[in-house]
């Protein structure tokens, strides 16, 4: 992955001793003029220096993914 990384927020991973989810935006993330993404990284230990999943949403699917998760978290 390339481009510039921006950190947006970080919180603990439920049912994880000390893990987290990250939430950047990644300018360029395969390349020149490529369209800049929301990122969720999920890492299951503490220092980890890159996670162990995630995921990149450009800007225009963003607003359904939330509306999923949403419906997903009331079905739970």
């Amino acid at each position: 992955m390339s481009g510039q990384v921006t950190n947006i927020d970080e919180m603990t991973l439920s049912g994880t001793k000390d893990g987290k989810i990250t939430i950047t935006t990644v300018a360029e993330p395969y390349g020149p003029k490529s369209e800049s993404v929301a990122s969720i990284g999920i890492s299951l230990q503490a220092g980890a220096t890159e996670p162990d999943w995630k995921v990149h949403i450009p800007k225009a699917n963003i607003d359904a993914v939330i509306t999923a998760l949403q419906k997903a978290k009331s079905h739970l």
